[in-house]
């Protein structure tokens, strides 16, 4: 690593998905802006997005039914204030998208909606069939590099916040490109750094979800809430040398079915609304019909549907299918369940500020109780635009920009320090090693079904895996460090709750309790787990 440097912006945004995007639009007017992603800035999970974007648009459809849908899929957990600004804002946030270009898909000029698990209606809309993430990412960086006070920094991992007189005042860099460590200093920081479905050995989500945003806001004191909560999507693709690509929820919407290895339409045994029941329930049916079976998936079928719809329909899964020699419209696709999405993350109120003053968290790293215990199918990408619009309005709000001169407001100082040359930095296997170590223990002991017994025994793992960072630590020492504090916190919320509630299900605790209805686990650094 080369000298540090300090720099100085008015907001720091540290994620491109549809939250960082949408917050850094809303705060472009306000003053310089910084948008940080580790990898190529079109690297995130907003751009695997498939199924769609849920929003009551319909004209069969209605707020409160969208909003009654989203309370009984998070199993008494949502935050109903939280629910009702996604659902009520939601429309006019899509609007604005479809204003800016958004090209979703239409039926001649009408809008055209599918149906995914546990809504009563059809109200999610989609893009080129299957990329509808990929399709208003493209239109929100258009709009955003429009906006000349933005700058986006690719390859640039987040290491850590600065906090100073107990609020966030910037954040601690890796430049990857440049090979340099920065300090870059901000009058307020969003994170929207995503998911940590990499903490799994088996999971949809892209490489560079490693948890990163909710690590290093505990690290710094931001309180996390409601961390047991991990959906496991119910349909993964599942070829031996294939990655766990996502087979959308959207397949079913349109009349595909799950049979097991005995070709038996297995669902409706477990539950009244069959292959549509919500990713809980579907994720767990699946994983009972692999131990009765001895089988290691089901499949998905859509043999029943007319080949070349389900072809236009969804390109981009046929097209996948077809690398590995599977026809989507006519062979039977084996699947079994990944973890998807995590329901808890940064504790934030209704304008996305956390505990900790001058650090805000929108979009799947952030907790707002809008999931509750189990989220809707595809209302993750309306809470990433809706919140990550509310964040930016709050952060210019909370944090106004000062007004500076042009030479200051190009660049605000560049003041060198020294990087501790340490010792010598483990070798990238022996980091690998133990991340594999981390997530094949996460799936075994903390995934589908957990005991007390099991999470017992992931904390020990966990535990004795625990190691200082060396003094100069590179990206993947980050991540590694990353993965292991998040997979312990999840582990010690999943010990915590005692009881069976949504995506939660405790084998020695199979049922919920009342006393623990719309009670968040909440987890501060050095604290145990508390239920407020």
């Amino acid at each position: 690593m080369k000298s540090a440097t300090a720099h100085e912006v008015d907001y720091v945004v540290v994620g491109c998905g549809i939250a960082g995007l949408r917050a850094a639009i809303e705060l472009a007017a306000a003053g310089r802006v910084l948008v940080l992603s580790k990898a190529e800035l079109t690297e995130s999970a907003t751009q695997y997005a498939q199924g769609g974007i849920a929003v009551a648009l319909s004209d069969e459809d209605e707020i409160g039914l969208h909003y009654q849908d989203t309370l009984k899929a998070g199993d008494g957990l949502c935050h109903e204030a939280a629910v009702k600004i996604m659902v009520e804002e939601g429309p006019r946030y899509i609007q604005e998208l479809i204003d800016w270009g958004t090209a979703f898909d239409r039926e001649g000029p009408r809008l055209a909606f599918t149906r995914e698990g546990a809504h009563s209606r059809s109200r999610v809309l989609h893009a080129h069939g299957d990329s509808t993430g990929r399709e208003i990412a493209r239109v929100l960086f258009s709009r955003a590099r429009a906006l000349g006070s933005l700058e986006f920094l690719p390859f640039v991992f987040t290491s850590d916040l600065i906090v100073e007189k107990g609020r966030v005042a910037g954040v601690q860099i890796l430049d990857e490109e440049r090979g340099r460590a920065s300090e870059i200093r901000a009058r307020a920081v969003l994170l929207a750094t995503g998911g940590l479905g990499q903490v799994y050995a088996e999971t949809t989500n892209p490489a560079v979800a490693t948890g990163d945003g909710i690590a290093i806001a505990y690290r710094a004191g931001a309180v996390l809430q409601d961390m047991e909560f991990i959906q496991f999507h119910p349909t993964a693709l599942d070829v031996k040398g294939a990655p766990r690509f996502l087979l959308s929820e959207a397949l079913r919407g349109e009349g595909g079915w799950l049979r097991n290895v005995e070709l038996e339409r297995f669902m409706p045994r477990y539950h009244e609304a069959g292959d549509l029941a919500p990713r809980d329930v579907v994720s767990r049916a699946i994983i009972a019909e692999l131990e009765r079976t001895g089988s290691e998936f089901v499949y998905l079928d859509m043999t029943q549907l007319d080949p070349d719809r389900v072809r236009a329909r969804f390109p981009r899964i046929a097209a996948t299918c077809a690398q590995y020699n599977l026809d989507l419209a006519t062979d039977l696709i084996p699947v079994r369940p990944a973890a998807h999405y995590a329901m808890g993350g940064v504790a934030t109120d209704l304008d996305a500020r956390t505990t900790l003053p001058g650090l805000y968290a929108a979009g799947e790293v952030a907790c707002a109780g809008v999931h509750g215990a189990n989220r809707l199918a595809s209302n993750s990408l309306l809470e990433g635009l809706v919140f990550g619009a509310r964040a930016g309005q709050a952060m210019v709000k909370g944090y106004p920009a000062e007004k500076r001169s042009a030479r200051q407001h190009a660049k605000a100082g560049s003041t060198p320090a020294p990087v501790a040359a340490g010792k010598k930095d483990p070798p990238a296997a022996e980091v690998e090693q133990r991340l594999a170590r981390i997530r094949a223990v996460m799936w075994q002991k903390v995934g589908i079904l957990r005991d007390a017994r099991s999470l017992t025994q992931a904390l020990e793992t966990f535990r004795a895996l625990a190691q200082p960072l060396p003094a100069s630590p590179t990206r993947s020492h980050y991540e590694e460090e990353n993965v292991r504090t998040v997979a312990e916190i999840i582990a010690r919320c999943a010990l915590a709750r005692e009881e069976s509630r949504g995506a939660h299900y405790r084998a020695d605790f199979p049922f919920r309790r009342d006393a623990l209805a719309s009670k968040h686990s909440r987890l501060g650094q050095g604290e145990e787990v508390t239920f407020e």
